[in-house]
């Protein structure tokens, strides 16, 4: 009887854990290209992203965490509310308001910050906005262009996942 319930709890311990009940937390840190600036949240970048992780079949949940006109500094005092304990990914897009608005650049010691909490991060430079599709502002993306972000950031994110 004892030997019963125990393979039944095992049983169930197993389809829980390898059923991928609980969903990856993935955080996009950034400033506008992150948020989204001229475009539905929808068509940000991080829920464009979230759609193609889920469509290779990774149960992942992207926070969007982007402000305009963000700079290292904000992103860096913010960190700890909208990094959730447990979240796996963080992909950080400085952007380039730090310099835009003279700040230090803080990039470095927010790496340090998320690999002290055992995060891995994914970089987002600006150079990866280069030749997609941009508003007529000349530094927002289209919804094209964030979905062609997202495409390129998908293999990065799995594989930090261990995907």
């Amino acid at each position: 009887m004892k030997r019963s319930i125990w393979l039944g709890l095992l049983a169930t311990f197993a389809l829980l854990y390898f059923s991928g009940a609980q969903a990856a937390t993935i955080v996009a840190l950034g400033a506008s290209n992150t948020f989204g600036k001229g475009v539905s949240r929808g068509q940000a970048y991080p829920a464009q992203l979230e759609a193609l992780l889920r469509a290779r079949g990774l149960n992942a949940h992207v926070i969007n965490a982007g402000i305009n006109g963000g700079t290292t500094g904000g992103m860096l005092a913010r960190l700890d509310r909208v990094v959730p304990k447990g979240t796996s990914v963080v992909i950080l897009q400085p952007g380039g308001n730090d310099r835009r608005k003279l700040a230090p650049d803080r990039t470095s010691e927010i790496q340090a910050r998320l690999a002290a909490m055992g995060i891995k991060v994914v970089m987002l430079p600006n150079g990866m906005l280069g030749g997609k599709p941009h508003q007529p502002d000349g530094q927002h993306l289209t919804p094209e262009g964030y979905h062609m972000l997202a495409e390129e950031l998908v293999g990065q994110v799995a594989g930090a996942l261990g995907r």
